[in-house]
């Protein structure tokens, strides 16, 4: 078998999509399918991850000849707004246009029950989910940097963190918050910046946070920020999967997230503190992240918390996962 593995705007995407499809290769090549990063027909099936207009051009031209196409949710309107500049202009009409772009697959891969929920209500094209996955083998050895990444940024434990892109929609308002209610608590921010693409609102809250919230950009080593963080706190209002959270589970820590239908399949008290926000006001919301952050500032639950999400993240290794991904093409093909 061979496959089309195909990512519209490889070299300008970051982020969760961009780690999810080097998952996927990772995976691949683990149980021995052979693939190209090229878009071609000359494949027994086409995996597209970005529906571009490229790749909608490839999936028409491919059910023509026979070709089975697969493509993969990452993007929903849902979770596109509040993320870079223009992207909430662009959501609205971003829904009619991945109706049609996802209703050429012949099959579509959803990255967690919830995004296969929401993909329901733009097409009845037939959904898998697969998750993206954590890679284990990129996280060894994190614990040998917690000295150089705390010093680097002038962190002391109990540090409360965050992976990722800096963008509203992942609870920017909410942690830049939380930082000023509890000044005696480090709060650190990993991930780009891109301040250039980021609306007033985003440069105005980052600019504007307090002294006890430090926004590295971007690290070179993403291990040195699991090593330096003790909380890892996710007040995100939308999310498909989320890797980075899947990677500070993977990294024993204890994790508190906002308490939104994306993150059902996680048990508040066991593997993780759930904050429910959705009756409260914006000081209300506050206050109840604060009283879970306060809740973490005893080393043993800590532990706890971390050592279970640490168990429960193991099903969500590349090995657990890459199986699924053959049954998947010969399925189609």
């Amino acid at each position: 078998m061979r496959v089309s593995h195909y990512f519209e705007f490889e070299d300008r995407i970051t982020g969760g999509i961009a780690e999810s499809v080097a998952h996927q290769r990772t995976m691949l090549d683990r149980v021995d399918i052979e693939y190209t990063t090229e878009p071609t027909l000359d494949a027994d099936v086409l995996h597209c991850n970005l529906m571009g207009p490229r790749s909608v051009w490839y999936a028409k031209r491919a059910r023509d000849r026979g070709v089975p196409v697969v493509a993969h949710t990452h993007v929903t309107a849902e979770d596109f707004g509040d993320s870079f500049r223009f992207t909430n202009a662009l959501a609205k009409p971003l829904k009619p246009y991945l109706s049609r772009a996802y209703g050429l697959a012949d099959a579509l891969v959803c990255p967690s029950e919830y995004n296969e929920r929401v993909i329901a209500d733009y097409t009845d094209a037939p959904t898998t989910v697969i998750s993206n996955g954590v890679d284990r083998e990129k996280l060894d050895g994190f614990e040998s940097l917690e000295a150089e990444y705390r010093e680097r940024y002038g962190l002391d434990p109990p540090t409360v963190f965050l992976v990722g892109h800096v963008i509203k929609r992942k609870g920017l308002e909410t942690f830049v918050d939380l930082a000023r209610e509890l000044p005696d608590i480090d709060f650190a921010w990993f991930g780009p910046l891109d301040l250039s693409l980021k609306g007033r609102e985003t440069t105005r809250l980052i600019e504007e946070s307090p002294e006890n919230c430090t926004f590295t950009g971007y690290i070179d080593d993403v291990r040195g920020a699991f090593a330096a963080g003790d909380v890892f706190l996710f007040p995100t209002h939308e999310e498909n999967e989320g890797i980075a959270l899947l990677e500070a589970m993977t990294a024993g820590k204890a994790v508190v997230v906002r308490d939104i239908e994306t993150f059902d399949w996680l048990e508040d008290g066991t593997d993780c503190l759930k904050v429910s926000t959705a009756e409260t006001d914006a000081d209300g919301e506050i206050a109840a992240f604060a009283d879970a952050l306060r809740r973490l500032r005893d080393p043993d639950l800590r532990e706890q918390l971390g050592a279970n999400a640490a168990a429960r993240s193991e099903a969500f290794s590349l090995d657990a996962i890459a199986e699924r991904y053959r049954s998947l093409y010969e399925r189609v093909a």
